[in-house]
């Protein structure tokens, strides 16, 4: 697992108390909430599919199903919003020009092209 996909321990200690599945939490018990967070960091960093995530963080699809159930709660707003007010954060950050999207994700139809004479 490569350290820049990782989340340092100074930032892990600022949300690791405010994340979900807690002891007394309703549902399972997180305790690889960290490892969840690498691996959701390693898909944004190198902007490759769900199906592509390495095994080593666990079965991609229980790992993209907690990433929307986390996206729904608000989760990842309050990790962005607390880690937000350190100034070295710019490895949060994830624009357009990370993020492939296919060609039909803007709407492009297959049409042929015309001819003009």
């Amino acid at each position: 697992m490569a350290l820049r996909h990782t989340i340092t321990d100074e930032q892990w200690d600022k949300i690791k108390d405010a994340l979900p599945g807690k002891a007394g939490d309703r549902g399972r018990t997180a305790e690889d909430n960290r490892l969840f967070i690498d691996a959701v960091m390693w898909i944004a960093k190198t902007g490759a599919p769900w199906r592509d995530l390495p095994d080593n963080y666990g079965k991609w699809s229980t790992v993209h199903k907690r990433f929307i159930r986390w996206s729904k709660n608000g989760v990842w707003q309050m990790i962005f919003n607390t880690l937000a007010a350190d100034a070295d954060t710019e490895w949060l950050m994830i624009d357009s020009t990370i993020i492939r999207a296919h060609q039909h994700a803007a709407g492009a139809k297959g049409a042929a092209v015309t001819e003009i004479r």
